[in-house]
């Protein structure tokens, strides 16, 4: 048996424990297994994409409204759950996920596998710039490493200047926190004056946007992290920690083949699209039963490598399916503006500004930056890589916002 075959197996019969444990116990999936005609069990994976079909998050938040405040896909009574978390709402309604302690264990249990490709573990010691608001990968990023053995500190509460020197007080070797953030405390480092030569930080571990895997992002804040290494991840709070980079091997993120079921579909058709072609990213949780998943749209898009084994994803998450833009014929995923805007180092902060206006879609950036060199040769830059004059225009310093979340670089306007 190959390896492909051996991942197929025991995903085929994790998915067959899950559909069992699903039907009839949760009120919101057991109706479309049944409608599926799952009920009585799956003979493959390929059975399973043909009959089952999406889910979407209109669909969770339909059912949350509808069944407020929890909605219906809960597998256990109400009292085996013991963990509350939320989604950020950047595309809807927030989502509230509950989860019992097996399921949390099962995140944790991914987590421990996204620290050990990253060859972090016993003895670490990881700084977490998070604020630990409601979203789920701050405490199972947390709790995961502690239950490894590392030393950890939570850095919720606190404002940039006071985690930076934390991170240097505490000779912190690893830190976490979204790429935005991590870029913000290295310019903040060097605006104030705080030299990170003296950082033990050895290692960066970023997730929630897609710059962990761009090569330009990627290089920027090793250099202003005195060479530290970019690990990226990837995870939703819907979902659960999903895949991971091994150390030495940028750009390139793995599915836990073991824990989720991954396809990839054409965001338009939902058809699976060919090894190498960008499509959406669609999951099915494996082990989190208290409030599983089935084949859910995640709104990534991504693009599969023809590599042996696994899943594996070339370029990490290249965009979201929601994200592109059309101006004047070509496509702009903010992810490769992006990558661009990061190859002049001179620019310290930026937003892009879609105007629509009827059919009419035009693009503009606005950067911080300490003269008009930086805007040149951005300009220039954007025109080579998509072939398209889009006007950038200095504004100054400190009147663009400034994240320790998700960013949210792009602002759109409509005039008709």
């Amino acid at each position: 048996m190959t390896e492909s075959e051996s991942i197929k197996a025991r995903q085929l019969t994790r998915l067959r424990e899950l559909l069992a444990a699903l039907v009839p116990a949760n009120r919101f999936q057991a109706p479309r297994i049944e409608a599926a005609g799952l009920a009585a069990g799956v003979a493959t994976l390929e059975e399973f994409s043909a009959k089952m079909p999406f889910t979407t998050k209109a669909d969770l938040v339909a059912d949350q409204t509808t069944h407020p405040p929890y909605g219906t896909n809960l597998t256990s009574p109400p009292e085996r759950y013991t963990r509350f978390c939320q989604t950020s709402g950047t595309t809807a309604r927030p989502l509230a996920i509950l989860d019992t302690p097996e399921s949390w264990t099962w995140m944790l249990d991914n987590w421990a596998q996204i620290y050990r490709a990253a060859e972090i573990g016993a003895g670490s010691r990881i700084y977490f710039a998070f604020s630990f608001g409601p979203f789920l990968g701050f405490w199972t990023a947390f709790e995961a490493a502690t239950r490894l053995g590392c030393l950890c500190f939570p850095g919720g509460g606190l404002s940039t200047s006071a985690r930076l020197n934390a991170v240097l007080e505490y000779q912190a070797e690893v830190l976490c926190c979204t790429p935005t953030y991590a870029l913000h405390l290295g310019e903040t480092a060097a605006r104030e004056g705080v030299d990170l030569s003296r950082s033990a930080v050895r290692k960066i571990v970023v997730a929630g946007e897609p710059g962990g895997s761009l090569a330009s992002l990627r290089e920027r804040l090793s250099a202003l992290w005195n060479g530290a290494e970019i690990i990226d991840h990837y995870g939703m709070t819907e979902i659960g920690p999903t895949a991971y980079q091994y150390t030495g091997d940028p750009g390139v993120l793995r599915i836990i083949d073991d824990s989720y079921y991954a396809e990839i579909v054409d965001p338009e058709r939902g058809r699976p699209v060919p090894y190498g072609e960008i499509g959406e990213l669609v999951l099915t949780t494996l082990g989190r039963t208290a409030c599983p998943l089935l084949r859910y749209r995640t709104g990534d898009l991504v693009r599969r490598s023809p590599v042996a084994g696994g899943c594996v994803l070339a370029g990490g998450i290249i965009g979201r399916v929601d994200d592109m833009v059309v101006v004047r014929g070509v496509n702009l995923y903010p992810s490769a503006v992006d990558a661009v805007v990061r190859t002049i180092p001179e620019i310290s902060e930026y937003r892009v500004e879609v105007r629509s206006s009827g059919a009419l879609v035009e693009a503009a950036v606005d950067v911080e930056c300490r003269d008009d060199s930086a805007t040149t040769a951005l300009t220039r830059a954007l025109a080579s890589a998509f072939s398209l004059r889009i006007p950038v225009r200095r504004v100054a310093e400190g009147t663009l916002p400034r994240f320790d979340m998700k960013a949210k670089r792009w602002k759109l306007v409509r005039s008709d």
